[in-house]
């Protein structure tokens, strides 16, 4: 028996189930949206490699370790992403004078452009989107998305609109 005021469990988990269902379905429109902003500005660039270069423009500067931490990926996976974007011309990679045993990475001028044209990019189709949507929707939407990015772990202290993930 459910207890006053609580969902039952069979309609508890039919409800997660339909609120799963509508988030893979946002989330295939997301992920079909980032790779075509990506391929639209760099055609040769992986939505990985994108990645990376928007973990470098959130960040600026980073120790080859701590962006592999940032990408949840070992760090001999970061270096081989890192050398094809050196070699790409996206990426530099410069002594640490502080240290001098420690690589120091960050954007160069045409990575930052390639960030900045696919962020510029997906805001615009996602703007596309949004302004077809009722305005209810919008505020329903707004209130949902902040709440499931709270609590799916959002990096801390960022704001997801800087992510450019």
């Amino acid at each position: 028996m459910a207890r006053s005021g609580s969902v039952s469990p069979d309609r508890g988990d039919a409800e997660v189930d339909e609120f799963v269902t509508a988030i893979l379905g946002a989330s295939w429109v997301l992920v079909g949206m980032s790779t075509r902003s990506v391929t639209q500005v760099e055609s040769n660039l992986t939505l990985t490699q994108f990645r990376t270069l928007a973990v470098l423009a959130r960040y600026g500067e980073l120790n080859l370790q701590r962006l592999a931490d940032e990408l949840q990926v070992n760090a001999s996976t970061a270096m081989r992403m890192v050398d094809r974007l050196v070699n790409g011309g996206l990426v530099s990679r410069e002594e640490n004078p502080a240290t001098r045993r420690e690589v120091i990475l960050c954007l160069t001028s045409d990575g930052v452009r390639i960030v900045d044209q696919v962020m510029a990019k997906r805001r615009e189709d996602l703007r596309r989107i949004v302004r077809k949507m009722p305005p209810n929707d919008r505020q329903a939407l707004i209130s949902a998305l902040q709440s499931f990015t709270a609590l799916g772990g959002s990096p801390a202290g960022s704001n997801p609109g800087t992510l450019g993930w």
